[in-house]
């Protein structure tokens, strides 16, 4: 399954603090979702780690440093993280204004 994309009308209204290997909180790394339309953008800014899409078939995909992960709402997915990371998730809902992305980083 690819990577989903986020919607062009979606805008950061919250995010997380930015979290490494030993700050990050145990919920991330078990199975767990997003609410019904809200959307994730998990970005790495050091390290790397693997995020993963708990489908029928899980399927993993690394995030490594600069690069980011679209997470839909209500998928579920967990994270693996394997050494130093440095990362945030920003949370997005969708606007009724085709305003600029919001950069809350």
């Amino acid at each position: 399954m690819p990577m989903p994309e986020l919607p062009e009308l979606a805008r950061v209204y919250s995010q997380t603090p930015l979290f490494t290997e030993t700050s990050v909180p145990a919920a991330l790394l078990t199975r767990h979702n997003t609410k019904a339309g809200v959307w994730g953008r998990l970005d790495v800014y050091a390290g790397h780690l693997d995020y993963v899409m708990d489908e029928d078939v899980p399927e993993t995909h690394r995030i490594n440093a600069g690069q980011s992960a679209v997470i839909a709402p209500t998928r579920w997915h967990h994270l693996e993280l394997e050494g130093p990371v440095e990362f945030r998730v920003h949370f997005l809902r969708l606007t009724e204004t085709s305003e600029a992305l919001t950069d809350a980083s």
